[in-house]
């Protein structure tokens, strides 16, 4: 047993199409609530029933061999896509830099140093310089780490196929040395989750110096990953309670980000309100946008999310892997950083802000506590004084910013009324860009 959880090395968990009972037994008796973690298992079983039954078909159907050589006529059209991509992109270096909030033990930035290298019709990533390995669970397996550099390039060009060809034009020096090339047993269990999308956001804020028509201002970049366990007395039994929350997007070229949208590495969306409330032994006082998170710019950020949720009864312990709680998502060629990410526990009459920001563990909670979260908004696009006055007041008359806050960040006026004063903004506008 270890502390990140249950290791097994590879075994056959199904034979002959029955699951191991002995297997099976080992890994139930080393979760909490392990019914509904078995029911993922045979979910995913199933799929691969599925995905067998339907491989079978094809090549009943067509033949090995013409479905062994389609496979890789695939693979050779989504790298020769990928390569006329990159060969419009201007030759030159690009570099950038991320950070996570902390690992979690030492309170400290880990930074993430990234050089691109655009050549032909090929892209070098190097991310020498990066911070050493860490004490904390935010060290990265080099496949997680592979990984984020190709769903970044993915989220840049989304017409190309997704299979290993399209990865083949993409040339990764393997970061030695940093915690971006985590070696047991240094813990890992936030890699996935948060490091990944750090990794990414690099990614897009190298690119968008060389392809700013195709690159977004970085995205809110994390999971929200909360955690809500305890015993509930009105039903008997325990439960572990988990949301996933979105965040804002980055502006771009074409148009404002996406407000409350899913991780950057994912599609998971959070659980209906309802629903939870049924479930577990909470009440949700707050579920809204959060206004004012996004970046200032000529296409803002999108809104980030802000919740709050009270325990009804029993008591419960609390967990958060979260980030960009230390750091707002860099806005990109002149645009503002969107909110940071912020967490609240109210607890006893008083409130607590966790010393990691964005990360914390086992926070006793009692009937009355309440949990607040306010995830990060999307970094801005271009320069607020170049976005249309006209949108400006329409982001006030939907309440995503106030009159007093789009002056400051907008140099636009707002009357009481809702009107732009054109007379003031103008005035403002041009004092700011002299």
């Amino acid at each position: 047993m270890e502390q990140e959880g249950l290791r097994l090395p590879p075994v056959k968990l199904f034979k002959r199409g029955e699951m191991d009972a002995e297997i099976y037994a080992i890994i139930t008796s080393n979760i909490r609530i392990a019914d509904q973690r078995i029911g993922d298992i045979r979910a995913q079983a199933a799929a691969l029933k599925v995905g067998e039954r339907r491989l079978t078909e094809l090549i009943d159907r067509y033949g090995k061999g013409v479905v062994v050589a389609a496979i890789g006529e695939m693979r050779t059209r989504a790298a020769r896509l990928m390569r006329a991509h990159i060969a419009e992109i201007p030759d030159g270096v690009y570099h950038s830099e991320a950070f996570v909030d902390s690992d979690g033990v030492v309170n400290e930035p880990l930074r993430i140093a990234l050089t691109v290298t655009k050549s032909g019709d090929t892209l070098g990533f190097d991310f020498a310089g990066s911070s050493p390995p860490c004490r904390g669970p935010m060290n990265s397996v080099l496949a997680t780490t592979y990984s984020a550099v190709y769903l970044a390039v993915r989220h840049i060009f989304p017409d190309i196929p997704l299979n290993s060809g399209a990865f083949e034009p993409l040339q990764i020096r393997r970061p030695v040395g940093t915690f971006l090339d985590a070696q047991y047993p240094r813990p890992v269990s936030g890699c996935a989750a948060e490091v990944s999308q750090r990794i990414a956001e690099a990614v897009f804020l190298a690119l968008v110096q060389a392809i700013p028509d195709k690159v977004t201002a970085a995205p809110a970049g994390s999971s929200g990953n909360f955690a809500l366990g305890g015993f509930d007395p009105m039903k008997g039994a325990g439960y572990v309670m988990y949301q996933i929350s979105g965040g804002g997007y980055g502006g771009n070229a074409d148009h404002d980000g996406l407000s409350n949208g899913c991780s950057t590495i994912g599609i998971s969306k959070s659980q209906p309100v309802e629903v939870m409330e049924q479930y577990y032994p909470i009440l949700f006082k707050r579920y809204a946008l959060r206004d004012g998170s996004g970046g200032a710019g000529e296409r803002r950020g999108g809104l980030g999310l802000h919740y709050e949720v009270e325990l009804l009864r029993g008591e419960a312990r609390a967990s958060f892997v979260m980030d960009h709680g230390r750091f707002g998502p860099p806005g990109v060629l002149g645009g503002g950083d969107g909110g940071a990410n912020v967490v609240k526990v109210h607890r006893g009459g008083e409130t607590l802000t966790p010393e990691h920001l964005s990360k914390d563990q086992d926070i006793p909670l009692r009937p009355g506590d309440r949990v607040e979260v306010m995830t990060p908004g999307g970094g801005g696009y271009g320069d607020p004084l170049a976005r249309s006055a006209a949108l400006v007041a329409r982001d006030v008359a939907r309440g995503y910013y106030t009159a007093e806050q789009v002056t400051a960040l907008y140099g636009v006026v707002v009357g009481a009324d809702g009107a732009v004063d054109e007379m003031a903004t103008a005035k403002l506008r041009n004092s700011r860009r002299t």
